[in-house]
């Protein structure tokens, strides 16, 4: 088994892919670990729908990879329950099932790629490389950017830009938008973008991410189609559209 480094990817701070794998046969949890941390990925792994959902409320994860036979639940409501969360969460699903039907059905209620058991490590990997730079929330450490749309942040430049003309940002308005591309179709709550953008705790003041919020909107959005939206008692959230 070959493993490039070269077509790595990182979250648009820097820090590592977190993956979410649930699946109750102990050998092939611990298979993917292995093989996702090769990636510099962070893993947790659960063994049923209710750690699993534990997990995902703790730990936010980028991608899922569910087996579809869970002591508890099977893997599609799971999914449907972690999308509750995260509504744009890739999921690639896993399963003893080889039929066509199966896999159609998988796929048919929202599952983003299916793959059977037994499988190759490789495989599986590059599938998920493929699901998580499609969500548009990581970056290539080959190529140093993040893409959303047509908005991009190179993170070893500083540059933003948006229709392909350069914003200019200031540091911390560079971070936030960092963080909400990277949490790209989620909302993010206003203690969340303190704890991680400042680092401050749940005390810190608010208003300072409304501030720092409308400041990026008259960089990114004026004139355009708004990519960064208020969502009424909860948070932000950025999509393209």
């Amino acid at each position: 088994m070959t493993w490039n480094d070269e077509t790595r990817v990182v979250r648009a701070d820097g820090t590592p892919v977190k993956v979410l794998v649930v699946d109750d046969e102990p050998l092939i949890a611990e298979l993917l670990t292995i093989a996702l941390r090769r990636e510099g990925w962070h893993v947790s792994t659960a063994r049923d729908g209710s750690s699993a959902m534990s997990a995902a409320t703790r730990e936010q994860p980028d991608l899922a990879v569910l087996d579809i036979a869970l002591p508890d639940t099977d893997g599609l409501t799971l999914m449907h329950a972690l999308r509750a969360l995260s509504p744009k969460l890739p999921v690639l699903l896993l399963t003893g099932r080889a039929t066509a039907e199966d896999r159609i059905a998988g796929l048919a209620q929202g599952g983003d790629d299916y793959v059977t058991k037994p499988f190759s490590l490789e495989e599986v990997v590059l599938r998920m490389r493929g699901l998580i730079r499609r969500s548009g929330v990581v970056t290539d450490l080959d190529r140093g950017r993040l893409v959303v749309g047509d908005l991009i942040l190179d993170l070893y430049s500083h540059e933003v830009t948006r229709e392909g003309r350069k914003v200019e940002l200031t540091m911390t308005e560079f971070k936030l938008l960092g963080y909400l591309m990277q949490n790209s179709g989620r909302v993010v709550t206003k203690p969340q973008i303190l704890r991680d953008v400042w680092h401050s705790d749940f005390d810190g003041n608010p208003n300072l991410v409304e501030i720092f919020v409308s400041y990026l909107r008259k960089k990114i959005d004026s004139g355009r189609r708004p990519m960064i939206h208020t969502v009424r008692g909860r948070g932000y959230l950025l999509q393209p559209r």
